[in-house]
């Protein structure tokens, strides 16, 4: 009863794609990596004005993009 099998996961994928549709999905997915990605180009840019120059934005970038992962 403990964690959730990958046979449960798929189960709730399929209702969850008849309940909503694949379009509808496909658009929230959109519009979440949108916001995700202009929210690390605005972490950047502010990391940036705030550190004087010191690193540059893709340096900057990657290293939000590691701490993300984590």
């Amino acid at each position: 009863m403990g964690t959730m099998s990958i046979w449960h996961w798929l189960v709730v994928l399929v209702i969850v794609m008849l309940v909503f549709g694949t379009k509808k999905l496909r658009s929230v997915g959109a519009d979440l990596g949108g916001a995700v990605k202009g929210f690390k180009e605005g972490m950047a840019e502010a990391a940036v004005e705030h550190g004087a120059g010191q690193a540059s934005p893709e340096t900057v970038r990657q290293s939000i993009e590691a701490k993300l992962r984590q």
